[in-house]
This record gives structure tokens, C-alpha cells and sequence, in this order.
């Protein structure tokens, strides 16, 4: 997009007129009339013709045009490529957590409010209020490992956001870890981003994920800036020369320029942050309404585009004698593309990676149970001494240590190892993706083969949610009470006896608490993996009942079909018309 620098000193006069009136222009005025009628012709067309692959995207123009929300400003990235960081500079204070580690664990909305305030909404729905000290405690991976607390968002209202009225700030976790922690990412966030900024961090400028990133939003919006972060590593003529490599490299793979602007925490910021204000976030801000109609005009065109290609396809299939129609058919959908083989293909997928999650497990688990033995040997050696009284009482009492101590201990393993336990959660999605991947593009190529048309691209991404936490307990090792018998046993005589006792438990009582550990991450994890299955099975479903209900449906249908791709056409240049007046 082209943004126009504004004279500084209209900053003041801006924030005035704007501040505490805003007011988002209505959805129901003649100016969203184009997109409305457009979108609701594709909802009528796939309806009729039962295309059921564009249900999603349908479902979030449709909420964007009945919510008419702020326009989300999403900083999106890889990990630590300065996300946090820039927000907390743009608001001038630090709002967010940061570190040398990853931390963002969630997504982080932040929108203006007279008073600083943040509530954290729960994925069953209910919403808290916390004190803003506490953000950390719930969004960052050092508070709320892996979102153990199933946090779905947090919203942040803060005074500072008054420089820009009609957007929201959002903070999201690195793309390029496995999970998609927020639910909003789950269900496909992306297509409902309003603008983007892609931060791209100087020491690993342009991986092939963020190319990747890019490419999928250019379907969703038309407005994506790149932010070349932590630019003080460079020296002037690496910066330029960085930049010029991001324009070309952008050009060449995606066919269009994006703007490119620099950023550094440690020097120069505040020049840095008073252009990207200027020139970003104030043109946004001032002229909300107009780019809010731009962004669901770009969504629509590109949905309506889609369905226009569904239709061709039909249409192809309709001027066909219905015993051609049926060769078309079996030539399209031939044996490779059998719903059938596909699903067990997928089934396979799944078994394989689903046998091979407890001996991952364990490998790594493994290695942590010669240090789990030695650290409760040790601390059990301190204990011991401070412990008084009969056998009843020493046993009970080294009951409620052992218990306390690996309750606490698997707890911490939990929450921190968990990373390493997830080699066949990353193998399986990078399996379904290929299998997806090979099935779309072989119906593809039978289809520009039989037919002569390119089949559009898919929003198809198997997303991850989190395998839930165990429940740690403690399994009791004790296969008999010696303390049933302590009015028999003096303990002045026996005491270091059994002291050696306890302290020879402790091996056993390792071993199979981590195995039971293990057991509860192994069925956590292979329930996620066949999330993931029926997630690639439900996407091949939609397409192949998608290509059959065109290809089948289409008989004595010809003049209808035509007709609705031309009117979905008219509606669409009605639409290219009306963005041409703003």
C-alpha cells in the first residue's frame, strides 16, 4: 500500500479532533453495499452449488461486516525477532514482557481505554480482570508455560493507544514454533488480520517462513509492511544493502514491492518509531473507515475470485454430454484421489507417529532420572536428621516428603521439558501438510489437464493445539508397612536400618513416576495427533464433495452457471468501482 508522510505538526491537532470520539462508521451505509451484495452472491452461489471449501473465509467476511471492529494491526514474525519489544517502544512504556528466551505464549490485543486495565479471556469463556504488573503471569512462556492456564486472549486497554482510535495492537506468539497457541490462531486468525506488520529481524533476514507468512497474506489484506528490527547490528551500508535485498527478494518471489521500514530498540528510536506513527499507524487511524472498507473489499474480491474458479470448473463440466461428464469425473477423481485411500493414508500417518511417541518420550525422560534420583537422594539425606519419633511416625512422614518432593519435581519436568516430548507431534504435521500438499496438487494437474483451468489456491494449514498437561500424582512404592509393627521395633537400634530403606525407595519411586508421566504425555499427545488426522481428512471431505457436487451437479445447468459467474463478475467490478471513488 502507499502511505503519505503527514506533516508533523498535524500530530496535535489529529489526536485532538480524534481523541475520545471515535466512532466507527456503520456497515449498513451505501459505502459497504458492493462488498454486502458481492459476498452475499458467493454465499448464495456456493449454497446452490454446495461448494463447502469457502464456508470459513464466507463466515469471516461475513462477521467482519455485522462486528465492524477495530482494525487489527497485527505484528506478526518468527520468534525473537522483536515483536514485544516494538509495541512496548511504540507505546513508550514496557507494557508486554520480553527476554532473551521466547516468551509471547498468547495474543495480546491492546486498544485505547481512559484507564490501564487488562482482562484475560479463558477458552471456556469465562473473562477476568487483572491488574496490568500481572500481564506477565499469563502471556509469557516464563507465566503461563505452553498456556497451561488456557488463556484464548488477553485484552489490554491502555491510555497511550489514544494516538490511534479505531485500532488495535496485536501481540502474537513467533510463527515459527509448532503450536498456534491462541484460538483465533486455531480457527484460522490469519484471514482476519486488518494490516500487517511483518517484523523480520536483521540477523535472519527473509527465511523461507516468513516468504511463506507473507504470501498467505496477501490473500487476507492489502496492507503488510515489513519492519526490518534490531537494524543497530548493521552498519549504514548493510542496512541499505539489507533493505534493497528485502524489496528485490519480495518483488521477484510475490510480484509486488512492499514497503520496508527499520527499527532499533538501542539506537535511534525515536526517529524510527515518529515514522512509522506518521506513516503507518496515523494513516490507518485518520482514515479508519476508508481502510477498513479497503480491507473487506480486499477479503471479498479474493473470496468472490475463488468462487469464480469453482464455477468455471462446472461450467466446463456442464457443456459436456453427461457420458463425457463422467469420463471428466473419473479422470479428475481417479484412483489416486479416493477418498477411501486418502483416509488410509492419513490413518497411516497417524499410527506410525502414534507408536513412536512413548519411546520419544522416554528417551528423553530417561536422561532425567539419574539426576531426579540424586537430587532426591541428597535432599532426603538432609531431611532425615530433622525427623523425630517412632517407626509410625518416620514412615508417615517420609510418605508426605516423597509425595511432596516428586509431585514437585514431575510438576517442574512437565512444565519445562515438554518441548522434547513433541518429536512426533512436529513429524506427524509435517506429514498431514505433505499429504495435503500432494493431494491438492494432483487434483490440480488433473484438473488443468482435463479441463484446461488452474485450480485457486487453498487456506489449508493443520493447526496444532497444545496437548493438555497431566496431572501429576504419586504412585506409592511401599509393597509393605513396616510401621504396622514400630511397638516391636526399637528405634535406637534399627533406626539407621531403615533410613537406608527409604533411601533405596527413592530409585524405584523415580522410575515409575516418570514412566507414569510418560504414559500421560504419550496419550495427550497421540489424541492431538488425531485432531490433526480428522483435520486433513475433513479438508480432503470438503474439497473431493466440493469437485463432485460441480462436476455432478452440473448437468442441464449450463445458463445458470453462466449466469452466476457473470453477475458474480459485475458484482465484482461494481466493487473495483466503488474503491475507485474513495
Amino acid at each position: 500500500m502507499e502511505f503519505t508522510v503527514t506533516a508533523a505538526g498535524l500530530i496535535t491537532p489529529i489526536r485532538k479532533v480524534l481523541l475520545g470520539v471515535f466512532m466507527a462508521e456503520s456497515t449498513d451505509n451505501k459505502s459497504f453495499l458492493p462488498a454486502r451484495d458481492l459476498l452475499n452472491g458467493v454465499r448464495d452461489t456456493c449454497d446452490r452449488l454446495h461448494i463447502a471449501s469457502l464456508k470459513r473465509r464466507i463466515d469471516i467476511c461475513a462477521a467482519l461486516l455485522e462486528e465492524n471492529p477495530p482494525i487489527d494491526v497485527a505484528i506478526l514474525g518468527q520468534f525473537k525477532a522483536g515483536k514485544s519489544s516494538f509495541i512496548n517502544s511504540l507505546l513508550g512504556k514496557p507494557i508486554l514482557p520480553t527476554g532473551v528466551v521466547p516468551v509471547t505464549t498468547v495474543i495480546t490485543r491492546l486498544q485505547y481505554g481512559p484507564g490501564e486495565r487488562a482482562a484475560v479471556t479463558h477458552f471456556d469463556g469465562s473473562r477476568v480482570e487483572i491488574p496490568l504488573e500481572k500481564l506477565a503471569d499469563f502471556t509469557s512462556e516464563a507465566g503461563n508455560s505452553g498456556n497451561i492456564k488456557n488463556v484464548e486472549v488477553v485484552d489490554v486497554d491502555i491510555p497511550a493507544m489514544a494516538d490511534y482510535p479505531g485500532l488495535r495492537l496485536v501481540d502474537t506468539p513467533g510463527m515459527g514454533s509448532v503450536f498456534k497457541i491462541h484460538m483465533k490462531i486455531a480457527q484460522d486468525w490469519l484471514p482476519e488480520v486488518g494490516a500487517a506488520i511483518v517484523a523480520v529481524s536483521s540477523d535472519r533476514p527473509l527465511s523461507d517462513n516468513d516468504l511463506e507468512l507473507i504470501r498467505e497474506l496477501t490473500r487476507h489484506t492489502p496492507n503488510i509492511i515489513l519492519l526490518l528490527t534490531k537494524v543497530d547490528l548493521l552498519l549504514p551500508d548493510q542496512r541499505t544493502e539489507v533493505v534493497q535485498f528485502l524489496e528485490k527478494t519480495l518483488e521477484k518471489e510475490l510480484g509486488k514491492r512492499f514497503p520496508v521500514f527499520c527499527f532499533s530498540t538501542r539506537v535511534d528510536t525515536e526517529q524510527y518509531n515518529r515514522r512509522i506513527e506518521m506513516e503507518i499507524l496515523l494513516k490507518l487511524s485518520t482514515n479508519r473507515d476508508i481502510e477498513f472498507r479497503n480491507i473487506l473489499r480486499h477479503k471479498v474480491r479474493s473470496l468472490a475470485s475463488v468462487c469464480i474458479n469453482y464455477l468455471e470448473i462446472a461450467l466446463k463440466s456442464a457443456l459436456q454430454a453427461d457420458r463425457e461428464r463422467d469420463e471428466i469425473r473419473r479422470r479428475i477423481l481417479d484412483e489416486r484421489l479416493s477418498l477411501t485411500a486418502i483416509q488410509e493414508d492419513l490413518m497411516l500417518i497417524t499410527r506410525e507417529n502414534s507408536r513412536q511417541t512413548r519411546t520419544f518420550i522416554m528417551q528423553h525422560l530417561g536422561r532425567l532420572e539419574q539426576p531426579l534420583r540424586e537430587k532426591l537422594t541428597e535432599d532426603l539425606r538432609g531431611e532425615l536428621p530433622r525427623w523425630k519419633g517412632n517407626l509410625w511416625r518416620l514412615t508417615r512422614r517420609y510418605e508426605e516428603w516423597l509425595t511432596e518432593n516428586i509431585t514437585a519435581a514431575l510438576e517442574s519436568i512437565s512444565r519445562t521439558e515438554n518441548r522434547y516430548f513433541l518429536g512426533t507431534l512436529k513429524k506427524s504435521r509435517a506429514a498431514f501438510d505433505r499429504a495435503l500438499f500432494s493431494f491438492r496438487a494432483l487434483l490440480g494437474q488433473n484438473i488443468e489437464t482435463v479441463l484446461g483451468l488452474k485450480l485457486a489456491e487453498a487456506d489449508w494449514r493443520i493447526e496444532v493445539a497444545e496437548p493438555s498437561h497431566p496431572d501429576v500424582g504419586f504412585i506409592r512404592v511401599f509393597d509393605f508397612h513396616f510401621d504396622l509393627l514400630w511397638f516391636l521395633i526399637p528405634m535406637f537400634l534399627f533406626r539407621k536400618l531403615f533410613e537406608k530403606h527409604f533411601l533405596a525407595l527413592i530409585p524405584r519411586a523415580a522410575e515409575m513416576n516418570l514412566s507414569r508421566l510418560g504414559a500421560q504425555w504419550e496419550s495427550r499427545i497421540n489424541v492431538t495427533i488425531e485432531e490433526m488426522r480428522k483435520q486433513a481428512a475433513g479438508y480432503v471431505k470438503d474439497e473431493i464433495a466440493t469437485i463432485e457436487a460441480l462436476l455432478e451437479g452440473s448437468s442441464g445447468r449450463t445458463e445458470e452457471i453462466q449466469e452466476l459467474i457473470a453477475g458474480l463478475q459485475e458484482r465484482l467490478a461494481d466493487l473495483s468501482n466503488e474503491g475507485g471513488k474513495k
